[in-house]
């Protein structure tokens, strides 16, 4: 609990987030699989990745994060259940690929994943992306030109990149459709 008041929100939730979690005892612990736990100054301790962020976004007051409407708020969930079901448990490059067409042709309309809110479910899939758009080309990037924009859009927003190195795109043809 202490986590989100005392620092900045952000960066209180990105270190919680950080998907290299510790974990409470390594034979429950899958070689791929690490199940974040949390453990709150004044209760349970808390299991699992989108529990534990929605639990830091209340304490810290920042409940906007979760999706202002009915409909954003389900949206979150699905991106939240997206991130841990679809990428925390691929890592093949193929599996990958698919995944950043298939969220290209989703942001192609959209600044965020709900729309033009930003919420924890940007946060999150920042996060459990930036390992593998690190390694992307320059003509990986340009391909999947609307998640390179996205992911450049949330890497700037305050307090979210923390510790992660910056990922470099070439501005311009982000914005320009180079055909």
């Amino acid at each position: 609990g202490v986590l989100a008041q005392s620092r900045g929100f952000g960066e209180g939730v990105s270190k919680a987030l950080d998907y290299q979690f510790k974990c409470t005892t390594h034979s429950e612990c899958g070689k791929h699989h690490k199940i974040p736990v949390l453990q709150t100054n004044n209760g349970p301790s808390l299991t699992g990745l989108t529990t534990i962020a929605a639990h830091l976004v209340k304490q810290a007051n920042k409940e906007y994060l979760l999706g202002s409407t009915a409909e954003e708020k389900a949206i979150v969930q699905q991106w939240l259940e997206y991130r841990v079901t679809q990428v925390d448990g691929h890592s093949s490059k193929n599996d990958i690929h698919t995944l950043l067409k298939d969220l290209n042709s989703y942001l192609e309309d959209k600044v965020y994943l709900t729309g033009y809110n930003f919420t924890l479910a940007d946060i999150l899939l920042y996060y459990g992306l930036h390992r593998f758009i690190v390694d992307l080309t320059v003509q990986e990037k340009e391909k999947y030109l609307n998640v390179s924009r996205w992911f450049c859009h949330i890497q700037h927003y305050p307090g979210i990149r923390q510790h992660l190195s910056s990922v470099v795109f070439i501005k311009n043809r982000l914005y320009t459709n180079s055909h």
